[in-house]
């Protein structure tokens, strides 16, 4: 790999991982859209970027997910009981949707990402109401159906599902802090359900040198590594920053990247 390359994928690493531990928020919203540019750049067919940019962000997320579980689990903030009665939904939900994903074309793959990010970008942009919580007890049932639609959007869209999960859980009685721990932990299971989806799926003709599935190896390691380092970055300094401007500013980029995306794979 030329080493324009190497810097590109290390450079996406630090900037997703530290933006991660700031907001709380970034994986596939910022790796999706750059990775698909970074791969038109190197030559690979259009028809295949978003799937390569999807699987390969997804797989990127198992570390950053594995990091940020055992943290909120120090914290006791994890609710454990909810995890395992979403974790049969998630995984059936994300692994089966990365087939659908295989078999969809990158163009509406692109139309589906741009409109969730933009879904997400506007709630960040529009002020916090109060929450009205529901106080009924959550059935198994209710974790199980829920996880597997979680589980699905977030696999057409590699996200580790907090920006769904958060809100739901939010919305049955469960408090903020506990909300972002128990999703942290689901997100485990998305981005390993994921991982495993993208590299058994495969594209025909995708020739790419170290890929397996829709997966590219060298650019999972690189980002990674990267991620890794500077993600405790951002959450230190999460509480010294202006964390409600950033994020407005953050929204703002998260739906110029999704839109840049669609239109490089439609004018590609």
């Amino acid at each position: 790999m030329e080493i324009e390359w190497v810097l590109a994928f290390v450079s996406l690493g630090l900037f997703a991982g530290f933006m991660a531990g700031l907001l709380g928020i970034g994986g596939g919203g910022i790796m999706v859209p750059i990775l698909t540019s970074i791969f038109l750049a190197q030559g690979i067919a259009p028809q295949y970027v978003v799937h390569l940019a999807l699987g390969t962000s997804m797989t990127s997320i198992v570390m950053t997910s594995i990091s940020s579980t055992r943290a909120h689990h120090a914290r006791g903030g994890v609710l454990w009981p909810i995890v395992k009665a979403m974790a049969p939904g998630v995984v059936l939900g994300t692994f089966s949707a990365t087939f659908l994903a295989a078999r969809i074309s990158s163009l509406y793959l692109a139309i589906f990402f741009a409109l969730f990010m933009g879904y997400v970008a506007l709630n960040m942009l529009r002020p916090k109401k109060a929450v009205i919580v529901q106080k009924k007890d959550i059935s198994n049932t209710e974790l199980l159906a829920v996880g597997g639609g979680i589980g699905a959007i977030s696999a057409l869209v590699s996200i580790g599902g907090g920006s769904l999960t958060v809100p739901y859980l939010n919305s049955r009685n469960i408090e903020l802090k506990r909300a972002i721990g128990t999703s942290a932990a689901v997100g485990l299971p998305i981005s390993a359900a994921g991982a495993i989806g993208y590299l058994i799926n495969s594209q025909p003709q995708l020739e790419l040198p170290f890929a397996v599935g829709m997966v590219y190896l060298p650019g999972v390691i690189l980002i990674s590594i990267a991620s890794f380092l500077t993600a405790p970055l951002g959450a230190k300094l999460a509480h010294k920053l202006p964390v409600a401007i950033l994020k407005k500013v953050f929204a703002v980029l998260l739906i110029l990247l999704s839109v840049k995306m669609m239109l490089s794979v439609i004018y590609a």
